[in-house]
Order: structure tokens, then sequence, then C-alpha cells
């Protein structure tokens, strides 16, 4: 599993099997988008991934004069990306009034790079869109196995485009691990992943919550 996950992000790629959980560090900002009619329809994700992370990736592609990474040639990295995280639900998980909500495969996606670090860019559409009405919007991004930490960005984190008069947007971020769950990450070990089903869900306690209320 953990190969796998790395895989996601790699190219099938992994660079290490140290012990210590997380392993990847990526800055997250979401755009929850809705339509003409007031629909919610889905969210735009940028997740830029740490230096030392997009260092690896980028080993062997193609740069230009300035040092850096076209589109096209990390075009092939987003689409891996975008087509393994798939198993994963993009690490991206919402609920309208309680209920959860599903997602078609991501469209848009493109990779960037900028200031020694990537960016994923994607729009994840909902299977349809959905009349938000007084019913709370919660979208959680986190990763279950918490291999993966995601960070909200300091400066808009989240966004809503296009919802309706009066909607309000509140974001709440997860407090820092105590000392107790730092000592479980370190327990997670290639038995706890090769073990992994439904009720492993260490990581959501480290979800980051957007909520979208509208009157």
């Amino acid at each position: 599993m953990r190969a796998l996950l790395l895989g996601i992000l790699l190219l099938g790629c992994l660079a290490g099997t140290a012990s210590a959980h997380p392993h990847v560090f990526v800055t997250s900002a979401s755009d929850i988008v809705y339509d003409q009619q007031g629909r919610v329809t889905g969210v735009k994700q940028s997740w830029t991934f740490d230096e030392a992370f997009s260092a690896y990736a980028t080993q062997g592609l193609e740069q230009g004069s300035d040092g850096g990474y076209t589109r096209q040639a990390l075009a092939p990295l987003a689409q891996t990306n975008v087509e393994n995280l798939k198993e994963f639900g993009y690490f991206t998980f919402a609920k309208l009034g309680g209920k959860d909500l599903l997602f078609r495969d991501p469209v848009d996606y493109y990779l960037d790079y900028a200031n020694n670090v990537l960016t994923l860019h994607f729009f994840l559409p909902l299977s349809s869109p959905q009349m938000q009405s007084r019913k709370a919007l919660a979208l959680q991004i986190y990763d279950p196995t918490y291999y993966v930490d995601f960070e909200l960005a300091e400066t808009d984190p989240a966004r809503i485009s296009g919802a309706p008069q009066g909607c309000l947007l509140d974001v709440h971020r997860p407090r820092p691990p105590s000392d107790a769950q730092k000592a479980a990450a370190l327990q997670l070990d290639e038995a706890y992943f090769s073990a992994l089903d439904a009720n492993k869900n260490f990581g959501a306690q480290f979800a980051n919550n957007i909520l979208v209320n509208c009157p």
C-alpha cells in the first residue's frame, strides 16, 4: 500500500521506506463551484507539494532554460496522478445535509512548477449538481492513512464561486497533533498498510474541514 500511494504521485516510484508518518506534505486550497442555478457542481483543488517531494518527483524530466518544467513536460505525471488518485477518492470527502456526495473523474487537470515546488490543479465534478438550499455542505480533505499530510493554505484556503447570495464559508483547521498522536503515527508500519481496510481511518483526526451554509 505504501509504495502504491507514492505511485499515485510519482509515476510508481518510491523514495524510501522510513517508518515515520506522514511522508508527503501538501498545502491545499479549494474552490467550491456553483452553477447559474445555484447548484453545487464540484470542487477545484490546488495541491502544492513540499520541496523535497517535488524534487524527487521531477527527476529525469526535461527542464526548460530557466531550470523549471513546462506544463507539457509535466503532463504525463499529471495524468498519472489523477488516474491513480481515483482509488483513494482524491482525498476529498463531501456531504450535503449529512449525506455523502459522489464525485466523477477529475477534469481540467494539470501540474505547474514554481519556486521549486509542484502544484497539482484539477476540477472534481459531483456526479450530479446538487441544490443546497438550507442544507449544510461539508467538505473534508485528508488522507485516511496519514501517509500524506494535508495542510490548508494560509491565504485563501477555501472559496465559494457562484454561490447564492448569503452563503457563508467557514474553515476549521485540525488541531496540531498531540504527543500521543505523534507517537501513534510513528507506529504506523508496513503491517498497518497491508491490513488497511474501511475501519482504518487514522488520518481523519487531522482532516481539514470546510463548511458552507446558505440561507
